[in-house]
């Protein structure tokens, strides 16, 4: 860890494709739950990672020192679990993964001390973190092509 910077990555939207999960659910889910789709028990476990994110995130961590910052529902507490079998799913589970022990999840983003954040939105407190904020699917970072170049510098 020593020396390298404090990368905060969200997870929904940025690592995880939300949506792909939205899209497995039923017609009669879909109507129930509408506009709170994180409140579904265990629509965590059927999403997809977004394009190039696992890799992205593998490249990062030689650069960066990467936690998981995220918010989860808070009337969905199978969620919180289900985030972490998400990331031990993708990115395993054993102390040699990257993201091994390095989930946050947090409604006050901004309480964190690091020196970047990516993020899909500026909710939670994302817009009120004190070091550099990213916005991903903004127009100058659109994917994670555009952050790795940034970032890393290519």
């Amino acid at each position: 860890m020593g020396g390298k910077k404090v990368l905060y990555i969200d997870m929904d939207g940025v690592i995880v494709d939300f949506k792909s999960g939205i899209c497995k659910l039923s017609e009669i889910d879909k109507i129930k739950y509408i506009n709170r789709y994180d409140e579904i028990p265990k629509i965590f476990k059927s999403m997809e990672p977004m394009p190039f994110a696992i890799d992205a995130i593998n490249k990062l961590s030689k650069h960066y020192n990467i936690f998981v910052l995220s918010t989860a529902p808070w009337e969905n507490s199978g969620a919180w679990s289900d985030k972490i079998r998400w990331i031990k799913k993708y990115f395993g589970d054993g102390e040699d993964s990257v993201l091994h022990k390095k989930l946050i999840l947090t409604h006050h983003k901004h309480l964190n001390i690091g020196d970047i954040l990516i993020d899909d939105r500026t909710k939670n407190g994302a817009d009120k973190f004190e070091g550099e904020f990213i916005l991903f699917g903004s127009e100058d970072y659109p994917d994670w092509d555009a952050i790795l170049k940034y970032l890393i510098r290519i």
